[in-house]
């Protein structure tokens, strides 16, 4: 029998969060807009772009927020760039890590287990993994027939889309849909679902058992 691992104990303070970003900062944006509107009780101590032409880099700084650019190309192995990452991580003093739409993959490091969140745009395992990513992802689920889909939040691992799912929300997939329609729909859930995984994290109300997350 595996043993529970309580993740956090109740922060008594807004929750410090690392976000980090590859495209256009949607998820950071809605970050920023729940916390002026007091529903996520965080401050976004770092933001760290894979690269130096997402869009999200403007967002972060008309938000005022301090952003790092550590371009992944730059270095030669996910070993290098996680080690840089990571110790951006650690000098912002973050609580939680947060891929707010960010594709590169790292090697998270043990002082970050289970301190590091992902959002996915469906149902993993469904339509997830290397490649896997925005509209491919609503398309495949479209070419699928799926009538469902939604976003699903877990605790990263060194693998693409992998580790402890923490939650989950579906939308309905209607027949004519197009990609965008869906990606729209999806957003809309992601918006919700990754707020409320962090309120979780910061009350100490998630436990890890093996491959589950228990919310307490």
């Amino acid at each position: 029998m595996s043993a529970l691992r309580p993740i956090s104990e109740p922060l008594e303070r807004p929750i410090r969060l690392g976000a980090l970003i590859s495209g256009g900062g949607t998820t950071l944006v809605n970050f920023v807009e729940q916390i002026a509107r007091g529903t996520l009780n965080a401050e976004v101590a770092v933001v760290i772009a894979s690269r130096s032409d997402c869009a999200g880099i403007a967002r972060a700084k008309e938000a005022g927020l301090r952003c790092e650019v550590v371009p992944r190309r730059s270095f030669a192995t996910v070993a290098e760039f996680s080690s840089r990452v990571f110790d951006v991580l650690r000098e912002a003093n973050v609580d939680l890590v947060t891929f707010a739409g960010f594709l590169s993959l790292l090697e998270i490091p043990a002082d970050f287990d289970c301190r590091v969140m992902n959002i996915h745009p469906a149902l993993i395992p469904a339509f997830c993994g290397k490649g896997m990513y925005g509209h491919r992802v609503h398309d495949e689920a479209i070419a699928r027939g799926v009538k469902v889909s939604g976003c699903t939040i877990h605790f990263a691992d060194n693998q693409y889309d992998h580790g402890p799912i923490i939650l989950q929300q579906t939308v309905p997939v209607e027949a004519d849909d197009t990609a965008d329609e869906l990606a729209a729909r999806v957003f809309g859930a992601e918006c919700e679902a990754f707020p409320e995984a962090i309120r979780l994290f910061a009350a100490g109300r998630l436990t890890v058992d093996g491959d589950r997350v228990i919310v307490r």
